[in-house]
């Protein structure tokens, strides 16, 4: 009986919710029970409301793990505890007011309060200098707007709550506001509020007066993106030629060192060809969806030209207007001037100052604009009284901004720069040497003749467009190559399905000879020797006679490749094609640091640092120092052991030291005679 007394339902709210959980028919009067007590506690709290009150908490949890049961009775439940929070927030005690919280969290869980009355008054929670709280409410709200966005898009319930946090960006607490902030940068990257209205509300934190707001917006838009990392740039064999092509064409020759080396030459132009076709994946896709770039960045500018913020967040301003202005191809020419000031080499962060300079650069901007920014790097760094760290990012700065607007640079001081290919420091011979080869691609008569290199089909017809000047063609530029080939169509079938059917099963290549081999040869001098004009002439025919095919597009860019590798028709073939690892061809919107800081030797380390690295290495050796060590360790030193650990000046008039080591043989045989004869008269 003692047992049954101690078990009292009414009072055990663990075991009352289960059961009632179970039955909720069959408890209602417990249930009744237990909600009049929850309202005279709340009669009681209202009272003294700053007082810990654990019993209504208790009560408060109870009743909203059983409100699906008793949706009748407890209908004014979640708003009679909105109320209390609302009214009493600032002084609730902490643990009471996340046991509110919770409470109300369950109940939206059960689908029992609308959200966007609970997100507000969450909003208004955010107010409270409670940082678990503050936690908790973000986790939720994040959490809530993402299942209701689970099945379908919730247009209406996304405008009313896009609106309402909007307004708490704009709020006088930083706290809220910097909360709302990052509800929206999550929701973006989860991809539940990815479109134009949250990253234009989204844009406004970036004039916030509070740093961290600020901070965070410009993050927002210098981040980046997760999700995109996992595109995959695979492309079939039907979006142009393959390795597979390639092989075929020149495995089928026979097997020489000279063939081999073309292969090779052809493999690396496929190589960086396939990376320039390459969909382009940008870091962070929100800055494509700002509506009115040109003025946001206007606005950007002006607020760094009076901002007193800290020097990173001010490279975080000159960053994202770089960004805008390289990938929206704007007008801000009073920018230019304001990043030149800081181009020094004393200056701090300037390796990111000069990627700004860079990536602001592109061909709408006129070439007076950016020729006085590429002046004051080659003044300031690519100078013999700067290191070769120093000239190096001077080098690589200037190419960058040189391949965004060729005309920026004149002639003459690419012909100065070029100098420094045979400087002693390889980091500046190898930087000189890319900007060599940026020109040899885009127009290799700024050039002198000696550094032009190889000319080829492709750099032939280089040449870089006056500025305002729009390259429109009327026809394919290649497809003169499918008229010269179609007669020759069915011999490539045959020689290449000979040369595939005829591989072992490994995948290796065997050597198949075949008659279209010469056929292909007078293909590549007949196209050589034919002029220019009528090669357009011929392109353009094709271009508007028929329709092309994948096929004929493989053809057209596998001749646009050999361009590459075929000497010009009538040029001397004597030079020799320089390899470039360079990978400033195969560039995007986005610059990192390392097309500015990139060096092709590693610096030499100063003596800490190799010293650190040395006892690094011996932390898992044994001592490698004999030690002598003597039987019985409290022995006494000897004279033998004083004299070795005295300083030698001490000991440099003793006859022992004196004369240690230099005694002849003679002296030897003198010195073991008079000790035998010694010796013998002392045993007589």
């Amino acid at each position: 009986m003692s047992g049954r007394h101690n078990n009292k339902l009414p009072n055990n709210l663990p075991q009352l919710q289960n059961l009632i959980k179970r039955d909720p028919q069959s408890y209602t009067e417990e249930f009744l029970q237990q909600y009049r007590h929850y309202q005279s506690n709340v009669q009681i709290f209202k009272l003294q409301p700053d007082k810990p009150n654990k019993e209504l908490g208790d009560l408060v949890m109870f009743l909203a793990q059983v409100g699906h049961c008793y949706l009748q009775q407890l209908s004014t439940f979640p708003q009679e505890l909105t109320e209390l929070l609302l009214s009493h927030h600032t002084v609730l005690e902490s643990d009471l007011r996340m046991t509110f919280c919770k409470a109300l969290i369950l109940l939206r869980n059960k689908n029992l309060i609308n959200p966007t009355g609970l997100l507000e008054l969450f909003f208004e929670l955010l107010r409270c200098h409670d940082k678990l709280l503050r936690k908790t409410l973000y986790t939720h709200i994040v959490a809530d707007i993402k299942n209701i966005n689970a099945k379908h898009k919730n247009n209406k319930a996304n405008t009313m709550l896009q609106n309402f946090m909007y307004t708490m960006l704009r709020d006088s607490n930083p706290i809220a506001a910097k909360i709302s902030l990052d509800v929206m940068v999550e929701l973006y990257k989860r991809n539940i509020w990815n479109d134009a209205k949250t990253v234009n509300v989204i844009t406004t934190a970036c004039f916030s007066k509070v740093t961290k707001i600020l901070v965070a917006g410009m993050k927002f838009f210098l981040g980046k993106d997760e999700d995109e990392k996992n595109d995959s740039g695979s492309e079939s064999e039907e979006e142009g030629p393959s390795a597979r092509d390639l092989m075929v064409r020149y495995s089928t020759n026979k097997k020489t060192p000279k063939s081999k080396k073309k292969m090779e030459k052809a493999m690396k132009v496929l190589k960086k060809h396939k990376k320039k076709k390459k969909v382009e994946v940008f870091n962070f896709s929100a800055i494509h969806l700002i509506h009115d770039p040109q003025d946001f960045a206007e606005k950007l500018l002006k607020q760094l030209e009076d901002s007193k913020e800290r020097f990173e967040v001010k490279i975080m301003m000159m960053d994202l207007i770089s960004r805008l202005v390289g990938i929206h191809e704007l007008f801000l020419f009073n920018y230019y001037p304001f990043v030149q000031r800081f181009i020094q080499p004393h200056q701090r962060e300037v390796t990111k100052i000069l990627l700004c300079a860079a990536q602001s650069s592109h061909q709408l901007v006129p070439p007076e604009i950016i020729e006085p920014v590429i002046m004051t790097i080659a003044n300031n760094f690519v100078t013999d009284r700067n290191s070769g760290e120093v000239m190096t990012v001077g080098l690589n700065a200037i190419k960058e901004v040189a391949a965004r607007c060729p005309l920026s640079i004149t002639e003459d001081l690419l012909q100065d720069l070029v100098q420094y290919k045979t400087h002693k420091d390889k980091n500046v011979m190898m930087s000189a040497r890319g900007l060599i080869q940026l020109f040899r691609n885009l127009n290799p008569q700024m050039l002198h003749k000696k550094d032009r290199g190889r000319p080829t089909e492709s750099s032939v017809e280089a040449r870089i467009q006056d500025y305002g000047e729009m390259e429109s063609k009327d026809y394919i530029p290649g497809a003169e190559v499918l008229e010269v080939e179609e007669d020759q169509e069915a011999d490539e079938e045959g020689w290449e399905s000979a040369s595939i059917s005829d591989g072992g099963e490994d995948g290796e290549w065997v050597d198949v000879h075949h008659s279209s081999d010469e056929g292909a040869g007078e293909m590549a001098e007949k196209l050589q020797s034919m002029p220019v004009e009528e090669r357009k002439a011929k392109a353009k025919a094709v271009s508007s006679s028929r329709v092309l095919t994948q096929d004929d597009f493989k053809k057209i860019r596998l001749a646009q490749m050999a361009k590459e590798l075929t000497g010009a028709p009538g040029k001397a073939q004597k030079r020799k094609m320089v390899d470039s690892d360079d990978e400033g061809d195969n560039r995007g919107e986005l610059l990192t640091l390392r097309n500015i800081e990139k060096l092709h030797k590693k610096p030499k380390a100063d003596k800490e640092t190799r010293l650190a690295t040395a006892m690094a290495g011996r932390s898992d050796r044994k001592e490698f120092v004999h030690k002598r060590t003597k039987l019985n360790p409290f022995a006494s030193t000897s004279n033998k052991e004083k004299k070795r650990n005295k300083n030698f000046m001490m000991m440099r008039h003793s006859q022992n030291v004196r004369t240690k080591g230099k005694r002849s043989f003679r002296d030897k045989q003198i010195a073991l005679r008079d000790a035998l004869v010694k010796r013998s008269k002392v045993h007589k």
